[in-house]
């Protein structure tokens, strides 16, 4: 039975939730298990994969803080978290909205939502001519055929705001691989840019540093946040290499339509992307709200 007492700190929680052992409390405690294991143990290269709204909840600053102290060694994202990366980057800020706002009255006023935030639109129009000027500062021999992960990291070295995923990437030079960037506003003003510009984004190159990472690595380790083509693409490159070794996965998406992103991590050890030692866990709930507590109780251990 979990025993609470004044002044318990998060991992004495997290532990009390772990010998329960059962539930999503049971699985949250193996989560944190798994990921301590990861962290400490130099042997693993730890893949973070980030779908959803992560960045626009509030995870921005612990995803830099565990880029930039070593824990992660190569991020995966969609590219709207590394949009909202970048607005933040340039000064702007997301706020506390409703889920039951007037949508009409938001578009009218300029806002965009997401759930019960929302964010100027006037972020996207300055990030568009921000980035035309960073990507003019590209040289053009590199623009002509140049993967995400460099994309990103040329970004990277011209952002100032020291809590930018981004900006912390850059510096530990953690690769941000995105091929599905064009899915995004950074991808469209790629686009434009590209109407006059020379500007070639080859995914393959993606796939050639994510597969390089995989092999050159002794042990795997996923930290899978939301679903989506982050997931897969983490899964898959290490499918080519007998799967990960350990893997923790945070989704509120359900297995019964057979979406891979509600597909659980003993499923994928069917495809070769997990291996079947049973070091895995998939913990269904929100991700902003267990990953900060697990990470809270996993830096208490480490």
């Amino acid at each position: 039975q979990i025993e609470l007492h004044r002044k318990i700190t998060v991992d004495e929680l997290v532990s009390e939730m772990q010998a329960a052992g059962v539930l999503g409390a049971g699985k949250v405690g193996k989560a944190a298990d798994l990921i301590t294991d990861m962290f400490s143990n130099p042997e693993y290269t730890v893949f973070l994969s980030i779908a959803g709204a992560m960045v626009p909840a509030g995870l921005r600053k612990l995803v830099a803080d565990l880029v930039l102290n070593g824990s992660v060694d190569v991020i995966v994202s969609t590219g709207a978290n590394v949009v909202h990366d970048l607005v933040e980057a340039i000064g702007f800020r997301h706020y506390l909205g409703s889920f039951t706002a007037d949508d009409e009255r938001l578009r009218r006023e300029g806002f965009g939502r997401i759930g019960d935030i929302i964010i100027s639109q006037k972020a996207f129009q300055r990030l568009e001519k921000w980035l035309g000027v960073v990507l003019k500062a590209i040289p053009e021999k590199k623009r002509e055929k140049i993967a995400s992960y460099e994309l990103l990291d040329e970004i990277g070295k011209r952002i100032e705001d020291p809590n930018s995923i981004l900006a912390a990437a850059t510096k530990r030079k953690v690769p941000v691989i995105c091929p599905g960037i064009v899915d995004s506003i950074v991808g469209f003003q790629m686009w434009i840019f590209s109407q006059d510009l020379k500007l070639g984004l080859d995914p393959l190159l993606d796939t050639q540093k994510i597969t390089e990472l995989v092999f050159d690595s002794e042990r795997k380790g996923a930290i899978i946040l939301g679903g989506g083509w982050p997931k897969h693409y983490t899964l898959f490159a290490n499918s080519f290499r007998n799967g990960v070794d350990c893997a923790v996965q945070i989704t509120m998406d359900r297995p019964e339509p057979g979406g891979l992103s509600g597909a659980s991590l003993e499923e994928a050890i069917s495809w070769s992307k997990v291996k079947s030692e049973g070091r895995n866990v998939t913990v269904v709930s929100d991700a902003t709200i267990v990953f900060p507590l697990i990470i809270a109780a996993v830096i208490d251990r480490i």
